[in-house]
């Protein structure tokens, strides 16, 4: 059976409330700049509260697609969720849990959508392949739509629609479905940026149903053309991704007024890969798309009219 380290005397040699936060800033700074450029227009309350819950993130998806994953197994989950429900008890194991176990106690969460990651993770384990949508669909939203469920204590949910007195008795609308559609289409483009990334490590993940629907083959993939079959097959798939991104941008509205203006940014900075894959002309095999940070700079205004008006 595993065993955890005696919590008692880890806490004795753990860094600081402040300095955890510092590590986890660096983490997301370092690993995803459009998502650490969108936390810097949350209020300095909530902002350092998503790193810690993106840090949590990160270092578990290291564990199965970082430089150590060909020694992670089973049982290497098996520990980290034992780390979790100790995280979630207020006893800290590590540098990182400090912040995380600050922002549960300061914004009061729901311990499953972690759960749920932990699970997404566990099928990269044992898969490498998804037959059809739906199966992908829940390897999508177990690694992604789970955060727009984690992040919810942090970004508050906007009531005012509620303060009128013909709604006052009316329960407040939680965009649960429009949180995870977010988390799914940016896990949809993440998918469809990293094809070549994933394939040399045998990985596929647009569904087989698809490539099939459009005639085009695992060995294909694999040797990295590039012809009509493809583009027709990245087309559908990009058209599938922004069906997600409409999804979620209708419950953007029911957040806090504070969080409205990054997570804007946030979609609006994501859903702009699919543009540079399109201008790309589909070839995501020797072509990293990538937003440039002039381009994300120039859209926060933008970000902002709609955070207001929409």
């Amino acid at each position: 059976m595993l065993q955890l380290p005696d919590s008692k005397a880890r806490m004795k040699t753990l860094v600081s409330v402040d300095e955890s936060y510092k590590l986890c800033r660096h983490l997301i700074a370092k690993y995803s700049t459009t998502f650490y450029l969108s936390t810097l227009l949350l209020s300095e309350e909530k902002r350092p509260a998503i790193w810690a819950i993106y840090a949590w993130c990160r270092r578990l998806d290291e564990l199965v697609d970082g430089p150590a994953s060909a020694i992670t197994t089973p049982e290497t989950l098996d520990l980290w969720e034992q780390q979790l429900e100790s995280i979630f008890a207020g006893c800290p194991l590590d540098n990182f849990d400090v912040a995380l176990v600050d922002t549960t106690q300061r914004f009061p969460m729901d311990i499953q959508p972690f759960r749920d990651m932990i699970a997404g993770q566990r099928m990269d384990l044992y898969r490498s392949r998804y037959e059809t949508f739906e199966e992908l669909y829940l390897y999508c939203y177990r690694v992604a739509g789970t955060v727009g469920l984690m992040s919810t204590a942090v970004m508050g949910l906007d009531n005012s629609k509620n303060s009128v007195p013909w709604n006052f008795q009316q329960q407040s609308y939680i965009p649960t479905e429009e949180e995870i559609a977010l988390g799914i289409a940016k896990q949809l483009t993440n998918i469809l940026r990293d094809v070549g990334e994933d394939a040399r490590r045998g990985r596929i993940y647009i569904p087989l149903e698809d490539l099939a629907r459009f005639n085009y083959t695992e060995q294909d993939l694999f040797k990295g053309v590039v012809d009509e079959r493809w583009r027709s097959l990245m087309r559908f798939q990009i058209a599938r991704a922004r069906q997600f991104y409409t999804k979620a941008e209708r419950g953007i509205t029911y957040l806090s007024a504070d969080a409205r203006w990054p997570v804007w940014a946030a979609l609006m900075h994501y859903s702009g890969i699919l543009n540079v894959i399109e201008r790309n002309d589909y070839n995501v095999f020797t072509r990293r798309a990538y937003v440039p940070q002039w381009q994300k700079l120039r859209s926060l205004p933008v970000a902002w009219l709609r955070s207001q008006v929409l």
